[in-house]
């Protein structure tokens, strides 16, 4: 049974946060809180990392950062309940999350030796044969990271990883809502030989998070979370880089010629993985008419057989949101739904911050739960009886990270690849899958810039240009 609190995060004192588990409301670890008077240190710290980081070879950086990604697996376990206990996702997906974040550390290894630079062809443009040169990939210098608590270990490493690999310095400011798994992570990259001074950890809230942004020294914000907080930051920080993930609404369109079994089980496990707190998890599944009634039993027989309950049993598929009162938002947000004429399929249950499964249908398009990221375990079915029509209902919001697209036909599948607007559409596959090696983003309003190592990386790095002319 859940107990938990309205909020998962109280002051004891004003030098330190609680973090509660979400689910039964328990202390799970205590945090400083740092205010806008913490920053002056802070920046002295990251003005040592950044002349650290930068001296560190790349063969360093690589060993450093493979050595970490062994260090996280070893202790795989401990970071997979840390999750399950500041987060509350499901033993299973925290699990997942440890494999991932391992992946990433990987990855950022390998961009450390590979993308340094290439040789430019001078003598391929009239009036440059005598030269010759090169481009190198420098550090921008310091970075500031600002992560959201969904996922709380694995988002990090997509910001830590390039980062170290570029030969920057990074103030990182986890979600004080889900900040011990960041904090056992940069554990683990000091014990893997990098510098203290590289990676410097700062808890706190919203005045601790505008006085870093706000920083002249800062040459990068990477920041993943809300539109509406991305708003703020971009207002206020002045002339740096922003890479930015502010979220989604996705769509997924279900055709008549779909493999209907597995494509329901696909739906379900993207509408409700991690409580359905997933910036790519969909949210709205357009399906056609003729499959409609078929799709849509299968569909609420199997979210409703989902186990919700404490996410640290390895049975349960679906735990808490990560507070009371984002469980009640949602539970508002359905209310008002039905209120304007949707129908509840399954679901719409709630106990403390346990949300059940809930499956929509005729749902109004001019409703915020249609409209707007619902960011929970919420999703909208909706037939279609021309393709033109969902696209356009695809297409509506105003920021896009994935689709999906299920449908035997290939020719099909790529011209809707082609029409949707999104950072990527998954073909046979929910909105939700990403592997961590590829540019990951949105259109429109859902980013600015690509995550994913590579694109990271190079984000976080600037090109220097050596040109040698041949004299004589």
């Amino acid at each position: 049974m859940s107990v938990s609190r309205m909020t998962s995060v109280q002051s004891v004192a004003p030098s330190h946060i609680e973090v509660f588990s979400p689910f039964d409301g328990r202390v799970v670890g205590r945090v400083p809180n740092l205010d806008a008077a913490a920053v002056p240190g802070l920046l002295a710290r990251a003005r040592a990392g950044v002349i650290d980081s930068a001296a560190l070879p790349r063969h360093r950086r690589a060993r450093i950062l493979e050595e970490a990604a062994r260090l996280v697996e070893a202790d795989a376990a401990a970071f997979a309940s840390l999750i399950v206990a500041e987060a509350g996702k499901t033993l299973r997906q925290a699990e997942k999350e440890v494999k991932r974040c391992v992946n990433t550390l990987k990855l950022s290894a390998e961009e450390a030796r590979r993308n340094a630079g290439e040789v430019l062809p001078f003598d391929a443009y009239e009036g440059s044969e005598s030269r010759q040169g090169w481009f190198t990939r420098e550090p921008l210098g310091l970075i500031v990271a600002i992560t959201p608590y969904n996922d709380p270990l694995n988002l990090v490493a997509h910001k830590l990883g390039p980062a170290i690999a570029g030969g920057n310095a990074v103030i990182l400011k986890p979600s004080e809502l889900a900040p011990l798994s960041a904090l056992k992570l940069v554990d683990c990259l000091i014990q893997a030989g990098l510098p203290d001074s590289v990676v410097i950890t700062a808890t706190g809230g919203v005045e601790l998070g505008r006085a870093l942004v706000e920083l002249r020294e800062v040459r990068m914000i990477s920041f993943t979370g809300g539109f509406a907080t991305g708003e703020s930051i971009a207002r206020s920080a002045g002339l740096k880089k922003l890479a930015m993930d502010l979220g989604g609404n996705a769509p997924v369109l279900v055709l008549e010629d779909c493999d209907l079994g597995p494509t329901v089980e696909s739906c379900v496990s993207g509408a409700f993985w991690a409580a359905g707190q997933n910036c790519i998890g969909t949210q709205r599944i357009l399906v056609h008419r003729a499959i409609y009634p078929a799709f849509r039993e299968q569909f609420v027989a199997q979210s409703r057989a989902l186990k919700l309950g404490d996410p640290s049993l390895r049975e349960t598929d679906v735990g808490p949101m990560v507070t009371e009162q984002a469980a009640c938002r949602t539970e508002q947000l359905v209310e008002d739904a039905v209120a304007d004429g949707a129908r509840v399929l399954c679901g719409h249950r709630r106990e403390g911050a346990l949300y059940a499964p809930t499956v929509l249908e005729q749902v109004s398009h001019g409703s915020r739960i249609w409209q707007q990221e619902v960011f929970a375990p919420v999703v909208i079915l909706e037939p279609f009886d021309h393709l033109d029509d969902a696209v356009a209902l695809a297409n509506a919001p105003e920021y896009s990270l994935h689709a999906g697209v299920f449908t035997r036909d290939l020719s099909t599948a790529l011209k809707l690849a082609r029409r949707i607007e999104a950072g990527g559409v998954m073909i046979n596959d929910s909105s939700d899958y990403r592997f961590d090696a590829m540019p990951f983003g949105g259109f429109k309003y859902g980013s600015l810039g690509r995550e994913g190592v590579r694109f990271a990386y190079e984000d976080m790095t600037q090109p220097k240009v050596v040109c040698i002319n041949e004299l004589g």
